[in-house]
């Protein structure tokens, strides 16, 4: 679902497109060629046949991981649409024939050799390099009734058939239309709804998780960019923990500049506390990733080529398992960095150029090989 550094989430809400949708209300991305297969299943001209010695690491990869993603992915009701739409029947054949969770690295790689082949993603300008952000689930602290210090909402989608869509922030919080679910710091509050879901830690130390429900369809005003036009410059600059703490030490600009920014996301608390995306399936650390689900069937594998905020070489194979109203584009994606302190100091500084390569069912053959 970011660059936490710019206060400028990949998805304060989530977007959803079917294929006719998408076809008939048009999209930013250019009409790729097609050629398709006998379920009526697509997949566009950007996917170009590679074989798995051209994925640069792939056999330094402990592919384990991903494949206890991957499980995830089979236990899910997955959506078919998009541009890049698997087989139904041979993506279900491939989840019952998964290998045993005991079995070594070498026999997953071989799994994944036989069973999927790889396609190199070309935008639709003929490049190979797209942009890799990556998002976290904070763990802040949080009441059960309104405090000094917990002084803002977090809310589910009201139950009392009151209306959300095209209501500013301000307004749905002021009029409190929804249910209130918990309480917390109006700046903690804010940083929940960019990254789309929470853990939150009670006054008795017990926690809860907060996935997102929905949004009010209003459009996303950057905090940080509020603040930057204030003329006002935090001690730090405009990182993120510059501004965060900036405005918790300013609670007048903090209301000010948040409810500046116009949208709303609802939340539901899932049991157990795992971290949901988009699939519907619980998150795995570094090894879900969200894409743009207005070209992908989410629940596909991916291989990303990137560097990390730290300049590390990352290299590994994920699951395409989420998705966010700001990552658009062949080759744009979030790496999903897990939750609370130390999965932070990774997602808010990722901003990084690399490769992605998707695994299609072997049997899939309706992409046209070579460029």
């Amino acid at each position: 679902m970011i660059q936490v550094s710019m206060l400028v989430k990949k998805s304060c809400g989530w977007a959803t497109a079917g294929l006719l949708a998408m076809l008939v209300a048009g999209c930013d991305l250019s009409s790729p060629s097609y050629t398709s297969g006998s379920d009526n299943s697509v997949v566009p001209s950007n996917l170009h046949r590679v074989s798995y010695a051209q994925i640069p690491g792939w056999t330094d990869d402990d592919v384990r991981y991903a494949l206890q993603a991957f499980r995830n992915t089979c236990k899910a009701k997955i959506q078919y649409t998009g541009r890049v739409i698997p087989d139904r029947a041979l993506l279900e054949e491939k989840c019952r024939n998964l290998p045993s969770a005991s079995a070594d690295v070498a026999t997953v790689r071989a799994w994944f050799e036989s069973h999927f082949q790889p396609y190199q993603i070309y935008n639709d300008e003929g490049g190979t390099r797209g942009t890799y952000t990556g998002y976290y689930s904070p763990v802040i602290p949080a009441c059960r009734t309104k405090t000094a210090q917990c002084n803002e909402p977090l809310m589910g989608v009201p139950t009392d058939g009151r209306n959300y869509k095209g209501v500013p922030k301000k307004d749905i919080v002021e009029k409190q239309i929804g249910r209130v679910l918990y309480w917390a710091n109006i700046v903690d509050v804010q940083n929940i709804q960019i990254q789309g879901s929470g853990m939150l830690k009670l006054e008795d130390g017990s926690q809860v998780k907060l996935n997102f429900a929905a949004v009010n369809d209003m459009p996303f005003k950057s905090v940080g960019e509020q603040v930057r036009a204030k003329g006002i410059r935090p001690e730090g600059g405009y990182s993120a923990d510059a501004v965060w703490s900036h405005l918790k030490k300013n609670p007048a600009l903090a209301k000010e500049v948040i409810y500046g920014n116009p949208r709303y996301v609802y939340f539901y608390e899932s049991v157990p506390p795992d971290v949901i995306g988009k699939l519907g399936t619980p998150l795995s650390k570094i090894r879900s990733i969200a894409m743009d689900d207005s070209i992908y069937t989410l629940g596909l594998p991916v291989y990303v080529s990137t560097n990390l905020s730290d300049g590390r070489r990352f290299r590994r194979l994920m699951i395409a398992q989420d998705t966010g109203s700001a990552i658009r584009g062949w080759i744009r994606a979030d790496i999903f960095f897990g939750k609370g302190d130390e999965a932070y100091k990774f997602a808010h500084g990722q901003h990084a150029q690399g490769e992605m390569f998707i695994l299609m069912p072997k049997e899939y053959s309706y992409v046209k090989p070579g460029k």
